[in-house]
């Protein structure tokens, strides 16, 4: 048994079943092989390894990852704690006492802290790629809807009227944050803690510096106390997964309701729908409901690990390997969702004309007839007032505002006249906006460009 010898016994069967990680950390048997022969050519360096010595350690790893790889072995849970332990027995198994030179000025803690770094930062970037994906899909459907109308919403109540590219557009932003947030996550997992051993270094010269750049690390860690019981850019992956999770969310609950008959906006592709097992007429969206429904489970992973890790004195303790589960599935279930979502997105059929009569004269283009007063010296107050009245009569003679007369008009304030009704037409709503990030559709082209360019 590795690491037991002042113990009589073994550990309990039960409790070595409870307390192993190695059903879900073996997903990290690439990164802990790559940090071990990281420290075997550093301990070559410094002299604690000869180079026949480390040879054969770095062959016999080679050999390991081929196994593992070929499943021509693969480490029982019913005898190791961890992938960590399994690999150094099986190297005990393939080059003998050698192996057993590795472990010189490393802990388990730090050795699976760097490993866990450096599948991190291998994740990261495969997540920046699928949220890349997801925007030119979004950026593609915008391309096709710069003029296609659409109701804006405030209090999920009919505001102002937007097109489906400028709603989709805000999207692409939320997704870009998305990514900010991962690169900020990625500086900060980008530290090699390699060296630090259990809590307080080694006695031995170790080349910490060189460790780190044979892993391709910017930097070291600092404080080694710190450095193996730092959860801190585990807590923060999470949370980044749970914000892009929450938007892919808000994404899904807006396209299950643009789907149904109610809407009639979006069309959902068979390849992202499912029927009822009763109902033949039924098209569920099945995979956008599952996002949504997946984001809960990612909010709980963060909440779960940050409560764990709350009341932990330094330095390591073992309830911190309950880090790699909610780590691996939070990395799972967002990066299926962008994927799924990138496909929903790519495959829709949108209802060009879905909105057009509909808001054609709608009460939402009210606020746009209030600047009309603002230009013509009316304080805006004083418009938003008398705009008020004017939507109160429509109301009551169940009249849309392209519907009433200049003289109703000027019966209500006199200053209207005959260009005041040209601002209850949606053709060319949009066209009027002249601010910086409106749905101005010519902006919105020029914003699908910019866009276009930076995620080259």
């Amino acid at each position: 048994m590795l690491w037991g010898s002042r113990f009589i016994k073994k550990l309990n069967n039960d409790a070595l079943n409870f307390s192993s990680s190695l059903s879900f950390d073996v997903r990290l048997y690439a990164q802990d092989i790559s940090v071990s022969i990281a420290h075997a050519n550093m301990l070559k360096k410094i002299g604690i390894l000869t180079k026949q010595e480390c040879d054969d350690i770095v062959a016999g790893l080679a050999e390991i990852k081929a196994e593992i790889e070929t499943e021509q072995w693969y480490p029982d849970s019913n005898e190791f704690e961890d992938i960590h332990s399994a690999i150094e027995k099986r190297l005990f198994e393939k080059i003998g006492d050698t192996a057993g030179k590795l472990h010189s000025g490393r802990s388990r803690n730090d050795q699976v802290a760097t490993g866990v770094r450096l599948w991190m930062k291998e994740k990261i970037k495969e997540l920046r790629d699928q949220i890349n994906s997801l925007q030119h899909a979004l950026l593609n459907a915008a391309e096709k809807h710069t003029d296609t109308i659409m109701p804006g919403y405030t209090h999920l109540q009919r505001a102002q009227p937007i097109s489906l590219a400028f709603h989709f557009l805000a999207y692409v932003e939320m997704l870009e944050r998305s990514k900010s947030r991962l690169n900020f996550v990625f500086s900060e997992t980008d530290k090699s803690p390699l060296g630090c051993g259990a809590l307080a270094g080694s006695t031995l010269p170790l080349d910490r510096e060189f460790a780190a750049n044979e892993l391709n690390f910017s930097s070291l860690t600092g404080n080694a106390l710190d450095s193996v019981s730092d959860r801190d850019y585990i807590i923060d992956f999470l949370n980044a997964c749970s914000i892009g999770m929450m938007n892919l969310s808000r994404l899904s609950e807006e396209l299950i309701i643009w789907s149904t008959s109610e809407w009639n906006f979006i069309t959902m592709s068979d390849e992202f729908s499912t029927g009822s097992s009763l109902m033949p007429q039924k098209k569920n969206p099945d995979i956008v409901e599952l996002i949504r429904g997946k984001a809960g489970r990612v909010f709980g992973n963060y909440v779960g690990l940050i409560s764990t890790v709350k009341g932990l004195p330094l330095s390591y303790n073992r309830d911190l390997q309950e880090d790699k589960e909610p780590l691996f599935d939070s990395f799972d279930t967002y990066n299926v969702s962008l994927k799924m979502m990138a496909g929903v997105i790519s495959s829709i059929t949108i209802n060009n004309e879905r909105f057009y009569n509909e808001l054609d004269g709608d009460f939402s283009l009210s606020t746009d007839l209030a600047e009309w007063l603002v230009t013509k010296d009316v304080p805006f107050r004083k418009s938003h007032e008398i705009v008020g009245k004017v939507v109160k009569y429509a109301e009551e003679n169940t009249k849309k505002l392209n519907e009433l007369s200049l003289p109703e008009l000027k019966n209500i304030y006199d200053v209207f006249d005959e260009s005041a009704l040209n601002f209850f037409s949606v053709k060319d709503a949009l066209y009027r906006k002249q601010t910086i990030g409106s749905p101005n559709p010519d902006l919105v082209r020029d914003q699908i460009k910019f866009w276009k360019t930076q995620l080259l």
